[in-house]
This record gives C-alpha cells, structure tokens and sequence, in this order.
C-alpha cells in the first residue's frame, strides 16, 4: 500500500501566511515534509518560511500570489514543476469569509467568495492534479471546506456558495482520483479560532456593537485553535479519511442535519430569526413585514 505519511513528501499549503495554512505548513514541516507554500500576504509567508527552516524543516519554495488569478496560479505551478517536478500532495487552504443577508450583500462579496474560495482551489487542481497523475505516483488533495458547506447557516449565502462548491468538487475527484492512487480529502471546520474571526467582513452590521463582539467572544472561547485543526488534518491523510471533521459537534449537526430533516429546519428558521436581531431597526422592521 502507498505510503500516506508526508516525510520526505513535495506538499504545496496554499494560505501558509496565518491561521489553518500555516499552522499546517509548521506541522507537516515537522512530519518532514518538503514544502512549498504560497499566500497573498507576502509579510506573512516570509515569517513562516522563517520559522520553518528555523526549526529544521525544508521549505522547498515559496511566492506570494493571489490564487484566485488563474494566470499567476499557472505561472507559479510552471516554476515549482521546473524545480521540483510533480508534487505528491496539494493543500487547498487559503480562503475568505463574507457573511450577510442577501439585500446587504453586493456582487462583489459573492465574486469574492467565489473566485477565492472555489475559483482559487480550482485553479491549483487544474495545475498541479494532471502532473500528479501523469507521473503515476500517487499522492493526496487536501480541499479545506467549511461547517458552511455542510449545512444552512444564517447569513453565510455567499461564503457557503463558495464552500458547498468546493464540497462538490471533493466528492467527485474522491472518486475520478481514486483509480490514479490519489486520495481526496475534505476538511469541514467549525469554529476556529484564527485572525479571520476578527477580519471577517459581516455586511450591513455593526461589529462595535457590544452584542456582536459578544458573539465574537463566545465564537473564540468555543473555537478550536488552528494547530488543533492542522494535527487533525495531517492524521486524515494519513489515515486516508475523506471527510475530515475537526470537532464532534460540527459532525454530530451534519449527521442531524441528514437524519432529521424536520428539527434540523425549524433550528434554522430559530437561528435566522436570532441572528436578526443584530440587523439595524429599519432593517428589522422590513424582515418583519414578510407574509
């Protein structure tokens, strides 16, 4: 059977600069991966190429980039491939996050989400897969979904058009993939504790307003830290795990979610209705006006 741990192992960690990305990138680093890493932030992925060789790992290569540009993600693939040849597993990790009910969001958060979050991914699987299954050896694709794109959280349409994408696109290379020896793994986090939580664009509401950073605070104390979700994305691959849940009670809701259909719609409809009250008055005044 192949050998799914990643010493020695070409592995590509998109988003290495902060959070999931480069908690990964330390901790496969430490497994003995050879690394090659990118991110937009090029401040960022310089300090954590640094703390990698500082540590004794190997950092093969390294560009900041915008993923979501298709003709830099080719370019970029061109260079590693002239370096290193094909690459034994991919890390789709990068992403951002929007949230905000349909009228409050524009195109361009919908764009965003998407040519980020599903384009950016696509884009690194359009490069790097082929040469992987032209060199017949094997290897693994890593796709970092979301909760969101499992199931139906409020004011996540645009974020979870990006991550139920991405969903889809795992679940049919699980299967196109398996016959060249090349897992596919999803990963589906729920509350991570990452300086997104405190980035992340909420459209249309007031994030001074102390009952959101109440929420915010509650989110981070009930968060997984993003070391917690490298070590339990690196034990998937290894075991070969398709679905890769990093706490019980994002995979405790997806199995509710499949099992009872009607409670799994009235908490939605509850949690919709909760999380409006965070919507300006005038705001609310027209949600109530429905029916």
């Amino acid at each position: 059977m192949r050998d799914r741990g990643l010493s020695g192992k070409k592995t590509l960690i998109t988003g290495a600069a902060s959070g999931i990305g480069r908690a990964t990138a330390l901790a496969a680093a430490r497994k003995g991966a050879r690394l090659v890493l990118t991110d937009v932030n090029a401040d960022g992925l310089d300090a954590t190429v640094e703390e990698v060789r500082s540590g004794g790992g190997v950092v093969e290569f390294a560009q900041a980039f915008d993923i979501s540009d298709y003709d830099a993600v080719t370019g970029f693939a061109k260079q590693v491939h002239e370096l290193l040849g094909p690459l034994d597993v991919v890390m789709n990790i990068a992403g951002v996050s929007t949230w905000g009910t349909v009228e409050n969001l524009e195109h361009r958060h919908w764009k965003r989400m998407v040519d980020v979050n599903l384009m950016g991914p696509i884009h690194v699987i359009e490069n790097f897969i082929p040469p992987m299954i032209e060199a017949k050896h094997g290897g693994a694709l890593v796709n970092v979904s979301s909760s969101a794109g499992l199931m139906a959280f409020p004011w996540h349409a645009a974020y979870s058009a990006s991550k139920f994408g991405l969903r889809g696109v795992s679940e049919v290379l699980r299967f196109d993939l398996a016959r060249h020896d090349i897992s596919v793994h999803l990963v589906v986090p729920g509350a991570v504790d990452t300086p997104l939580v405190q980035t992340v664009d909420v459209v249309g509401v007031d994030r001074d307003d102390p009952r959101i950073q109440a929420w915010i605070n509650r989110f981070r104390r009930h968060a997984k830290s993003a070391d917690d979700v490298a070590n339990s994305i690196l034990r998937g691959v290894e075991k070969g795990t398709f679905l890769i849940h990093t706490q019980f009670d994002i995979r405790f809701g997806y199995w509710w979610a499949r099992k009872f259909a009607w409670p799994y719609e009235f908490a939605m409809r509850r949690a919709n209705d909760l999380f409006t009250t965070f919507l300006p008055r005038e705001e609310r005044e027209r949600a109530d006006t429905r029916g």
